[in-house]
């Protein structure tokens, strides 16, 4: 099944908790936290406080995005703060294996990122412990971007991977995932898309949620676009 992680990077942080509830609403079942140091991405964003936060205003699952430098650091601190997944940057761990098993330890659900420019085989012998897999369809930092087409090679080569390893890791994808990309990147094999700005951009996130997670399972062959609109008119 397709899911939705509505990314709160493109959210009206004012009323954070009212956008969640909307995009739950709308559909959504994950909620994508973007956590920028301003050193491995040129940005900053939140950190545990957020999380914390976040955590009092929903139940569902929280999948928190280090884009940071010294994961290893604040893994226990988004632990207290209630984070249900933490995915790391391949490019900023130095010891993957060692980072991921601190990740499983604190009780989360590990996982691990891929930039546009990072082979998917890099993966290979630590895939059987992650959770999932992120593929970045846009260089990481920035809402709002355009998504790269190659990462589509990238989701199909992982998705091959997948089956000829035998393993049940889900495929996640973040960056420029909306109407005119949503289709593609479902087709290729992704489960899990984050989006943003194509959920909370417009200011009307549970209609927005609702109509992009139609077209979604309605490419993957799941679930007739009319039922999921119907719901949001």
């Amino acid at each position: 099944m397709v899911e939705l992680a509505a990314s709160i990077l493109s959210a009206d942080f004012a009323h954070l908790a009212a956008e969640v509830a909307a995009a739950e609403r709308g559909g959504a079942t994950i909620i994508h936290v973007d956590v920028m140091d301003g050193h491995f991405v040129p940005n900053i964003t939140i950190g545990p406080p957020v999380v914390k936060c976040l955590r009092r205003a929903t139940d569902l699952p929280l999948d928190c995005h280090l884009m940071i430098e010294n994961a290893d650091e604040y893994i226990p601190a988004f632990a207290d703060a209630g984070a249900n997944w933490v995915s790391v940057h391949y490019e900023a761990c130095r010891h993957l294996h060692r980072t991921l098993q601190l990740i499983e330890h604190h009780g989360m659900q590990p996982a691990v990122v891929l930039n546009p420019a990072t082979r998917v085989e890099f993966l290979r012998d630590i895939l059987p412990m992650v959770h999932h897999v992120l593929i970045m369809s846009v260089n990481p930092g920035f809402g709002g971007q355009e998504f790269i087409p190659f990462a589509l090679d990238k989701i199909r080569r992982l998705a091959e991977l997948r089956r000829e390893l035998g393993l049940a890791f889900k495929i996640e994808v973040d960056g420029g995932v909306a109407h005119d990309t949503v289709a593609r990147v479902v087709q290729a094999g992704a489960e899990l898309l984050v989006a943003g700005n194509a959920v909370f951009g417009a200011g009307n996130a549970e209609h927005d949620a609702c109509a992009l997670l139609a077209a979604a399972r309605e490419a993957a062959g799941e679930i007739p676009a009319r039922e999921l609109e119907q719901k949001a008119r």
